[in-house]
């Protein structure tokens, strides 16, 4: 889903977008991937963790986006499967004010040892069950019946470490120059999307061949 597109009156007509932007592409098939085409090279280094011997691979996402919920089977498949020198990381994405709350629902379950329990099921029950989970109200909501205590929720929705850590993913995303999700960067130099390589399961095919190519000391 492109920047631009977010808002609730077009969700219907980009989920259509998404599922087109998932069948498979014949000029993408045979070929390297090619920069300026399938992934783009930043003019200025992203930040990274900077783990010693790790390249960094960070997947950008929105969790009320239909491309990232479309796409999360496929990433988790891709995961299982990632060398041990990729240190992977997900950003929820802050096109607007509005996506706060996603952001750090994120970081929460994400500092509760949550996330392999329940991302999925926040996709699911945004895209599945049809939930709304705009609100801290919502989100606080859902997440007691999932659980969790709601004093704890609320106390590390609003901790230092939640807060510092939304603010820095709204940062990298523009360091990326996100315009759009699901998206991918690399090594904090390389960032690609749907829109360019064609497709999310290039995307994963573009991002074998960078990290292959960082680990190999050369150039993508």
């Amino acid at each position: 889903m492109l920047r631009r597109e977010f808002n609730r009156s077009a969700v219907k007509a980009a989920t259509l977008a998404g599922t087109a932007l998932l069948a498979p592409s014949l000029w993408a098939q045979g070929r390297p991937p090619t920069e300026g085409v399938d992934y783009l090279t930043l003019n200025k280094p992203a930040s990274t963790e900077g783990l010693p011997g790790k390249i960094d691979v960070v997947e950008f996402f929105w969790y009320s986006c239909p491309h990232c919920n479309t796409f999360e089977p496929q990433l988790e498949v891709w995961l299982d499967k990632l060398p041990k020198n990729v240190n992977f990381r997900r950003m929820p994405v802050m096109f607007r004010p509005s996506f706060e709350p996603q952001q750090r629902l994120y970081y929460v379950i994400e500092a509760l040892g949550k996330v392999p329990e329940l991302h999925k099921k926040v996709f699911n029950a945004i895209h599945g069950e049809k939930q709304t989970l705009d609100t801290v109200e919502q989100i606080t909501a859902w997440i007691s019946k999932q659980g969790l205590d709601r004093a704890k929720f609320t106390e590390l929705y609003n901790s230092f470490p939640v807060v510092t850590k939304a603010r820095r993913a709204s940062q990298l995303q523009e360091q990326y120059q996100v315009d759009g999700v699901p998206s991918m960067g690399v090594a904090g130099r390389f960032f690609t999307s749907g829109s360019l390589a064609g497709n999310m399961p290039r995307v994963l095919q573009v991002v074998d061949h960078l990290i292959a190519q960082v680990a190999k000391g050369g150039k993508a």
